[in-house]
């Protein structure tokens, strides 16, 4: 009888789908079958709302399965998932990533396991990257370096749910891109929770740009690296020595800003002011004057007002701010900012509406810069591509997937670049 592979729903984070790639494989070793793995997210209450809702709708379309929940929300919140009548198991992240979890699962007749295995994240010490090659589509690949944050930001609960800061060691994720580059990948993106962080908790404590530096010097064939979402404020000397040297690292960051108002700031417990922001972007653009910036801004932080709004609104100018992710507050239990007073629910709406139109301004300025300009473009299918400053772009005929095209921009259609 053909085996009935486990059934997987990632919500969330590109770390949680990575993760998700891990335990595929995890419980393919361990010869799970007829089972649901939820996967869930626990950055709002809106997420673990979600992951119950979810849940439900997988239990209704496979009654007789086992039902497996997963990942931050389970993490931090075990009792919620364990008092549904839909869920048979609660795993904590650290347990997802253990091969005896997947065993004593894949053999498990109810009863015979715990309902809730969930341990303290916080006195994990190690992260679990090297359980898979990246994954991605056949252009672009995702290495996981780092999990984990020792900040507390006042709006956040990932602490909680994914543990302290842990790096992986610069030597595991060189072989892990060597091996990604011989199986054709032509770019790699590096992951975590908090990027910056990385080699702080490694002998000899080096920095995120020296990981940078080792990559591009021992894997010379791998033709692009692209870093993934950085606290500017973190960013190191060798970091910026890359940005200005290294072609091959791409011209492009998405920086985690959350808001562009000082005072506002402070009662994020954010580690940066505006100024700082704007001097990092500034730099950055001189040793790199292709560089674009994506940027991570939340609209009606608690006790915001008009005015703070404001200077976080003329931040995507002063930043030349491109790709914009806007996250309109909503309270995460636990968290202190979800004491502070709350800022009313129709101007957060209204004030991440004119967040996200002066991004889309800001996105039609940049696109329109590229006409006439020549790309190297990324394929990530017949059709469509990404310049090294992450814009698509729009082919009328097919191009091989997976490969970097040299193409000229002669125009601009809605959000994307036409070659």
């Amino acid at each position: 009888m053909t085996r009935k592979p486990p059934i997987f729903a990632t919500l969330g984070c590109r770390l949680n789908s990575y993760e998700t790639q891990a335990m595929k494989e995890l419980t393919d070793a361990a010869g799970m079958e007829d089972a649901v793995i939820v996967n869930t997210c626990a950055v709002t209450a809106e997420a673990v709302r979600k992951a119950r809702q979810e849940i439900r709708k997988l239990r209704r379309t496979n009654p007789n399965a086992k039902m497996i929940v997963t990942g931050c929300a389970a993490q931090i919140e075990p009792e919620t998932f364990a008092t549904m009548d839909e869920v048979d198991h609660v795993i904590g992240n650290t347990e997802k990533m253990q091969p005896g979890t997947w065993t004593s699962l894949a053999g498990d007749f109810v009863g015979e396991t715990e309902k809730v295995v969930v341990d303290d994240i916080m006195s994990v010490t190690e992260t679990a990257a090297h359980l898979i090659d990246g994954f991605g589509t056949r252009s672009r690949a995702y290495v996981q370096v780092q999990n984990g944050c020792d900040h507390r930001c006042t709006f956040c609960i990932i602490p909680y749910g994914r543990g302290n800061s842990r790096s992986v060691p610069a030597g595991v994720i060189v072989d892990q891109i060597k091996r990604l580059v011989q199986q054709g990948f032509n770019e790699v993106v590096l992951t975590g929770v908090d990027l910056t962080s990385w080699g702080a908790d490694l002998p000899s404590q080096p920095k995120l740009g020296d990981l940078v530096a080792r990559i591009l010097k021992l894997v010379p064939d791998l033709p692009r690296l692209r870093i993934s979402s950085i606290d500017s404020i973190e960013v190191d000397d060798a970091l910026m020595q890359a940005i200005a040297t290294e072609p091959r690292l791409m011209p492009h960051m998405h920086l985690s800003l959350q808001a562009g108002d000082d005072m506002i700031l402070k009662r994020m417990k954010r580690r940066h002011l505006r100024d700082d922001a704007i001097k990092f972007c500034e730099d950055a653009k001189k040793l790199r004057p292709e560089m674009t910036f994506g940027a991570d801004i939340i609209a009606g932080f608690p006790t915001e007002t008009e005015e703070m709004f404001t200077n976080s609104l003329k931040l995507v100018e002063e930043c030349d701010l491109t790709w914009l992710h806007v996250f309109p507050y909503s309270p995460r239990p636990g968290t202190p900012a979800a004491r502070m007073p709350q800022v009313n629910g129709k101007a957060i709406k209204d004030r991440a509406a004119r967040l996200r139109a002066s991004g889309t301004a800001q996105v039609a300025r940049h696109l329109s810069q590229q006409v006439g300009h020549t790309h190297d473009v990324l394929m990530e299918n017949p059709k469509m591509g990404r310049t090294s400053q992450f814009a698509e772009v729009q082919f009328a005929s097919d191009q091989p997937e997976g490969q970097i095209i040299r193409a000229k921009i002669t125009g601009v259609s809605g959000m994307q670049l036409v070659a």
